[in-house]
C-alpha cells in the first residue's frame, strides 16, 4: 500500500459529543475546527490555556477542572487524547478501543485509531493531508495543494488549521 496507512474521511460531528483530554498548546491548535464544526465539546484538564478557558468562559465548550477519567468517554463520538502523560493518553485509547469510539493520541499517533490531518481552506474546500508521522512533510504538502486550489480557482485560500 502507498499513502498513509489510514482512510482519510470527514467527521459529521456537529452537535455530537467530543471529548479533549487535556487543555495544553495543541489541544488549543486542534480546537478551532472542532468549534467550527459545532462540535459539543468537552475539555478535561486540571488546568488550561487562557485561550482554552476563555472559550469555557463564554460557552463555547465547557471544561472540568480535573484529570480525565474513563466515564468522560461515555456518549462521545471522537476523543483527543492529548495529556502530557504517555500512560493515560494509551488507557484512553484502549477505553475508546473497546467503546467503538475513534481517539486520536497525541503523543503517539501511530498508536491512535484516528489522525488530525493537516488541513487548509479554498473558498468551499477543506483541503486534508495525512502523513505517517512527518508533520512537517504533511503541513507543507498541504501548503502546495491550498496554493495550486487556490490559484485555479482565483481565490483566496484560509490560513491553515493545522
Amino acid at each position: 500500500m502507498t499513502g498513509s496507512p489510514v482512510y482519510l474521511a470527514g467527521l459529521d460531528l456537529h452537535r455530537r459529543r467530543v471529548l479533549v483530554a487535556g487543555a495544553g498548546q495543541v489541544a488549543t491548535r486542534r480546537l478551532p475546527a472542532l468549534i467550527g464544526a459545532g462540535a459539543d465539546i468537552h475539555v478535561v484538564a486540571p488546568v488550561a490555556t487562557s485561550m482554552i478557558r476563555g472559550w469555557a468562559e463564554t460557552g463555547i465548550l465547557t471544561w472540568s477542572r480535573r484529570r480525565v477519567s474513563i466515564s468522560d468517554i461515555d456518549g462521545c463520538w471522537y476523543v483527543l487524547a492529548l495529556t502530557d502523560a504517555p500512560n493515560i493518553n494509551a488507557t484512553l485509547v484502549a477505553e475508546c478501543s473497546r467503546a467503538h469510539v475513534f481517539c486520536v493520541r497525541g503523543d503517539e499517533g501511530r498508536k491512535g485509531t484516528a489522525r488530525t490531518p493537516a488541513t487548509g481552506t479554498v473558498g468551499d474546500l477543506t483541503i486534508g493531508v495525512i502523513g505517517d508521522r512527518n508533520p512537517v512533510r504533511s503541513r507543507s504538502a498541504r501548503d502546495i495543494a491550498v496554493a495550486v486550489v487556490a490559484r485555479a480557482d482565483g481565490a483566496s485560500s484560509a490560513p491553515p488549521s493545522s
